[in-house]
């Protein structure tokens, strides 16, 4: 379970997803997330897909890759269709004792599951598309303007970039303590859900304690390396907009005005 965790992992690649500006790809995503919300009728939902379809196509991860990051967030959704499906009120279609199944509570259900879903893929694509120092870089730039304000930008798109950059890293050593742990005889499958719990303990203290280690670690390397933030740092690769991107910003704008288009129609 835990290596299905597909977010803040980079997949290499020859791709054009992988040659866009990190800002660009901010943007993209930040658009796709926002159009996912507005359409709201099965033929936006299918401008939707096709728009994803594409974008997974040109970016040159394979599909299983993508999609085995959607094992991690299966029980959220579960649980939100499942929730949806009988808090909705509306046109009982089934009901058994004090459960009832709606018209409009499918609908709901089927709604949140997509957008939940295209939610986790989108975001996994900047991050499959993207290193880590790039999304650093990018996320400052756009940020800048908030300089102004004395907000500490270079700070808060480090603290981002170290944090989607250490998913990995703690999925992969929560899953060689897990290992380690079994081979013990420790048992994180059975039992009632405080037993659960317990068992969970010898997984969690060992996991704490390499995160606590590898932080200090970087720490230190950061230290030793006279590493300090502020606006006056600079790049080894300034991002420049080429292009492609100048492309790819023309589409986003039509995408998102046909998603506008679809909501005030309502189609």
């Amino acid at each position: 379970m835990m290596r299905d965790i597909t977010l803040g992992q980079y997949y290499p690649a020859d791709s054009i997803l992988h040659k866009l500006d990190p800002r660009t790809k901010f943007v993209g995503t930040m658009c796709f997330i926002i159009s996912v919300f507005i359409f709201h009728t099965l033929p936006g939902y299918a401008v939707a897909t096709v728009f994803l379809a594409s974008i997974i196509t040109l970016s040159k991860v394979p599909v299983k890759f993508i999609f085995k990051g959607l094992k991690a967030v299966l029980m959220i959704l579960l649980i939100t269709v499942v929730f949806n499906m009988l808090l909705t009120p509306g046109d009982v279609i089934w009901s058994w004792g004090i459960l009832k199944i709606t018209r409009q509570g499918l609908v709901m259900a089927l709604r949140m599951a997509i957008r939940l879903t295209y939610l986790v893929i989108g975001s996994s694509i900047m991050t499959l598309t993207t290193t880590p120092n790039q999304l650093t870089d990018g996320l400052e730039r756009l940020l800048r303007p908030l300089n102004k304000v004395h907000v500490p930008v270079h700070e808060i798109a480090m603290i981002m970039s170290i944090a989607l950059r250490f998913i990995p890293i703690l999925t992969e050593e929560t899953d060689k303590i897990m290992k380690a742990q079994i081979a013990r005889g420790a048992d994180f499958e059975n039992g009632n859900l405080i037993q659960k719990a317990k068992n969970m303990v010898p997984l969690l203290v060992p996991l704490f304690i390499s995160a606590f280690r590898r932080a200090n670690d970087l720490a230190m390397a950061m230290e030793a390396r006279c590493y300090h933030g502020g606006s006056h740092r600079t790049q080894m690769k300034p991002l420049k907009y080429k292009r492609g991107d100048i492309v790819a910003y023309l589409i986003l704008t039509v995408y998102l005005a046909a998603a506008i288009a679809f909501r005030a129609l309502g189609i």
